[in-house]
């Protein structure tokens, strides 16, 4: 098999929000960025943490606010979390949608015996389950395109490349009775599918029914999610100053398809071709984060955490497949004999690829105001390096060819994110047993540059309710968040030739927490 170096070229035209940069670097930040997290009652805050304790979520927020427990604790937050989309292509619109059923938090809290004659009054130890971040996504699209098809990216590949034709055709295995065709590269499956041709030893390549218009249909699905475990100690120095530190051990599972099929209008070669994609990534990371809280009244306390790169190894699979309609007797030799594909279908070789991928230092500072014993206000600023981001691999044989492949997507991340300013403000209301919150969280667009012209700013607006008494706890929370992407399912030559689908993302989160104390 060969090395995934053949492939970086093609993986462009799968990044999301972005479309002219290619995979690793979009990878760095889509395992690296983090929307909102916690319990409901978290949550329905706007995701603070960093200046407010005594809930679950400190576990893997701010560690010190594990040292406002002055009783043990267990609590379970499942979730539902509803995804739409709404694309443009080409002038024609699409809607799509899909719901997820999670568990957004488990934890267990563990506090120690008040020590009366110490300034050190308590420690807590927490461990938790989390769902840092979700990669669950649907969207289709669909419009007439004048202009090109998907198989003009491969003949611009191959020219550009100047690839000969020797290697295609080594490149290409035909079916067999009891095996079907392979191809090990998507270019050598387009030739052995008699859909790119070279009069000669190689570029110029063609391909027929260039005056066809195409109806063209793509549908993108992602599953998958980073989760992480904490432990978390925490202590309380005579109820004013409150530290903690926590270790992560995070999960990431992501798996994604993606079809496009071109129809074309009066075709002579081929009615309609497919291309079809998968990728499945696993890996593995770890992390630490220090966070302080002080009180320097009852009713206002400040809060800080610092959180450490997460170094995640990770391993991948990529696959491609062609799927043709071919109209039969259209391609003849110059004999008059049947010249077309033999075979129908042409799946590539499988490509794994192992690599790491190091995610953004992480800072946060915040505060909280007390109203008397009605209810609070908290906000917090929180800092990501994305531009220190980082990704390198030891796949290949030469440790030239790693140094170049790491310090190519050093200056890649470099060029493309910058670091960001993320915002949260959310408040609480008590009435006896009763709560009810509001929050909102703006994150900043993490680009350098806009190239499509869209505004990749979040707004996040929550809203959430709860009872508390002495035994007993139940809080529920409602996320909305809407932003927009761009999707570019190929790319050509000339940018006048190809399109990119605009899609406007709306996400709904609920969330319920339950939890009790002992």
């Amino acid at each position: 098999m060969k090395k995934p170096g053949i492939w970086i070229g093609l993986f462009c035209s799968l990044t999301l929000s972005i479309p002219t940069f290619a995979q690793y670097a979009s990878d760095a930040f889509r395992f690296s960025e983090i929307n909102q997290t916690g319990s409901a009652r978290f949550q329905g805050l706007g995701g603070n943490h960093t200046a407010l304790g005594g809930d679950a979520s400190s576990i893997s927020g701010n560690p010190a606010g594990l040292g406002f427990y002055t009783r043990s604790e267990l609590s379970l937050s499942p979730s539902v979390t509803n995804f739409s989309t709404k694309t443009n292509y080409i002038g024609q619109n699409t809607s799509d949608s899909k719901a997820n059923f999670n568990i957004a938090q488990a934890s267990l809290v563990i506090t120690s015996q008040p020590s009366f004659q110490r300034k050190w009054k308590r420690s807590s130890l927490g461990i938790s389950y989390s769902r840092q971040q979700s990669f669950q996504n649907r969207f289709s699209y669909a419009g007439q395109n004048n202009r090109s098809a998907y198989v003009d990216k491969v003949v611009d590949n191959v020219n550009n490349n100047k690839t000969p034709v020797l290697t295609l055709e080594n490149d290409y295995l035909p079916g067999t009775s009891s095996d079907q065709p392979l191809a090990y590269s998507e270019a050598a499956a387009y030739y052995g599918m008699r859909y790119i041709y070279s009069n000669s030893a190689g570029a110029p390549y063609f391909r027929d029914d260039t005056e066809s218009s195409s109806l063209q249909s793509g549908l993108f699905e992602s599953t998958g999610a980073q989760t992480q475990w904490n432990v978390t100690y925490a202590g309380n120095y005579d109820d004013k100053l409150y530290v903690g530190g926590s270790l992560g051990f995070n999960r990431i599972r992501y798996d994604y398809s993606h079809s496009f099929t071109d129809n074309f209008t009066n075709p002579t070669i081929f009615r309609s071709a497919t291309a079809n994609e998968e990728l499945s990534v696993r890996g593995n990371g770890i992390n630490a984060s220090f966070g302080i809280i002080y009180k320097v009244s009852p009713l206002v306390q400040f809060g800080g955490s610092l959180t450490s790169p997460t170094f995640m190894a990770m391993k991948e699979t990529f696959n491609q497949s062609l799927q043709a309609d071919y109209i039969k007797g259209s391609l003849v030799d110059d004999k008059g004999n049947e010249a077309g594909p033999t075979d129908s279908f042409i799946p590539v070789a499988p490509n794994d690829f192992e690599y790491s991928i190091t995610s953004p230092f992480r800072g946060s500072l915040g505060a909280t105001v007390f109203l008397s014993n009605r209810g609070f206000i908290t906000g917090s600023l929180e800092y990501v390096g994305y531009g220190a981001m980082g990704v390198r691999t030891k796949f290949y044989t030469s440790s030239a060819d790693n140094n170049a492949f790491k310090n190519d997507y050093k200056a890649e991340i470099k060029d493309t994110y910058k670091s960001g300013v993320n915002a949260r403000v959310g408040g609480e209301y008590r009435a006896g047993m009763l709560r009810g919150r509001l929050g909102v969280a703006y994150l900043s667009d993490p680009y350098k540059i806009s190239s499509d012209g869209i505004n990749r700013d979040k707004l996040l607006l929550s809203i959430g309710a709860g009872v508390r008494n002495d035994r007993f706890f139940a809080d529920i929370s409602g996320t909305y968040n809407a932003f927009k992407s761009v999707y570019t399912p190929y790319f050509l030559n000339n940018p006048a030739d190809y399109a990119s689908a605009k899609i406007n993302n709306h996400t709904v989160n609920v969330v319920l927490s339950v939890g009790t104390f002992f």
